[in-house]
């Protein structure tokens, strides 16, 4: 009678623990408690994405997400480190734990909802075509066997692939060049390689201010829906991904939120509506 009521304990505890083991997994605490014991959360970016992250002149990386994220994470006891990574390569990266976090302009879609577990919206983003102003394109239909480019693994790209009918169709050779980043896409439509650009309205407006470039170039919207941004995370990691949303809501309700969108695009704003 003593073995069997030890065996029944022995199972109903192996049961609790497994239950509970389930629990841990499925909440993402464990993920958020090695953080704050850490002190440290390693977030991936493409340190040429102006002006969400990027190097400046003395090889910091900074930005607007960058400030975000390191206001959010002061506030929890817990250092950002900003790790640049192959903007390709970034779900990857995620899930092999090389980052704990995706930060610098990431766009959600119905794929990227599939693959991680996203924050709420903290910015709006528009995709556009960037054109030379002497090549006299101005609109989506003048761009009909012309060569365009754009970023690979892009949010706009995915845009110009499920949306065939606004440029893909139009297109030369109905496709876009792809570049590792944006800078070198521009460099390429500087030098006439290139005839228009598909690319974020954030990273556009931005790089071509700080050049003082804007008269020398079009932007000109093909028709794309525009999308938000938002900070993607490990599916599990739901404890990580409400601090980051509690974070971010307490940055707009102490004003920080409109600081910092003030320094970066010299305006006021609020959080999108979720």
């Amino acid at each position: 009678m003593k073995k069997w009521v030890v065996g029944v304990l022995a199972v109903l505890m192996t049961i609790n623990l497994a239950a509970c083991g389930k629990e841990k997994e499925a909440s993402g605490d464990e993920s958020w408690t090695k953080i704050e014991d850490a002190k440290e959360i390693t977030i991936g970016l493409d340190d040429t994405f102006v002006p969400l992250g990027f190097k400046n002149d003395q090889g910091e990386i900074v930005g607007f997400d960058v400030d975000i994220a390191t206001a959010i994470f002061k506030d929890y006891g817990i250092t950002p480190k900003f790790q640049p990574i192959d903007w390709s390569m970034k779900e990857n990266e995620l899930d092999n734990g090389t980052i704990d976090l995706i930060w610098n302009g990431y766009s959600v879609t119905k794929a990227r909802e599939k693959k991680v577990r996203f924050t709420i919206p903290y910015a709006e983003n528009d995709h556009i075509i960037m054109t030379r102003k002497d090549s006299g394109i101005t609109k989506r239909e003048e761009m009909k066997d012309k060569i365009l480019g754009t970023q690979e693994s892009s949010s706009s790209y995915e845009s110009f692939l499920k949306n065939p009918e606004k440029l893909k169709d139009l297109v030369k050779d109905e496709d876009a060049v792809q570049y590792a980043s944006f800078n070198e896409a521009f460099m390429d439509l500087e030098n006439g390689r290139l005839d228009g650009i598909l690319v974020s309205v954030i990273y556009a407006e931005y790089y071509l201010k700080q050049n003082d470039k804007l008269d020398d170039f079009n932007l000109f919207n093909p028709g794309f829906k525009g999308d938000s941004l938002a900070v993607g995370a490990r599916k599990g990691d739901k404890a990580l991904v409400d601090k980051i949303n509690q974070g971010m809501k307490k940055l707009e309700e102490d004003g920080r939120y409109a600081e910092i969108t003030e320094k970066w695009f010299g305006k006021a704003m609020e959080l999108p509506a979720e």
